[in-house]
């Protein structure tokens, strides 16, 4: 894979990981996400997958089961970052307006995320060259 495509690649996780978790994001995700197997918080993880395979898919050489298997990883990874981030802030009392640490928490839950597509980025360089 060259390095052109690789950019391409980490580009497209970034612009879908923003699009997916800020203007896609609605209430009933974000205020569900802190309860475990509640269908909002799945709902958005199920969208990054989505969103991870049609990047994938199209900016790689990737098989389609490949893609399907780093898309599904990617949403279970995203949930779960999601959820203890939700849970994290809930038992600490830490709010936007309350605590500065929510944002650090939400920062390093957004470094959790960009490691993440670096993760899938490096597991496609080692698979597929």
């Amino acid at each position: 894979m060259t390095n052109t495509i690789l950019l391409i690649l980490l580009g497209g996780l970034f612009t879908k990981h923003f699009v997916v978790d800020f203007p896609l994001q609605v209430p009933y995700h974000y205020t569900n996400k802190g309860t475990y197997g509640h269908p909002g918080g799945i709902l958005h993880s199920l969208y990054h997958a989505i969103g991870t395979a049609l990047v994938v898919y199209m900016f790689t050489p990737a098989s389609i089961l490949f893609t399907l298997v780093l898309a599904v990883g990617d949403g279970v990874i995203h949930y779960h970052v999601d959820w203890a981030k939700m849970n994290i802030n809930k038992y600490l009392k830490w709010g936007p307006t309350t605590h500065e640490y929510f944002w650090w928490l939400l920062g390093f839950d957004q470094f959790v995320h960009a490691l993440t597509y670096l993760g899938i980025a490096h597991i496609i360089v080692w698979r597929l060259v």
